[in-house]
């Protein structure tokens, strides 16, 4: 049986891979196709609110409780 410690440090790993696959994602899909799109203002603002304001937060956040994670700051003693 897996103990609860072993269990967060693993869900580290997966928060990484996920802020990884969020920031391909947001930027090829979301954010740098309507700020490259020549017409449409509103979608250049859209663009850039996803690629400056967002993708930092949510990639940023996601990596910090995954290392946090990794090096066992949520392990209880």
């Amino acid at each position: 049986m897996i103990s609860m410690n072993k269990l967060k440090r693993l869900l580290g790993i997966v928060w990484i891979l996920l802020a990884i696959a969020c920031a391909y994602f947001g930027i090829t899909d979301f954010g740098w196709p309507k700020v490259a799109h020549p017409k449409g203002n509103d979608d250049l603002v859209f663009g850039i609110i996803i690629l400056f304001v967002l993708m930092p937060i949510i990639v940023g956040g996601l990596l910090k409780f995954g290392i946090y994670a990794i090096q066992g700051l949520y392990d209880e003693e």
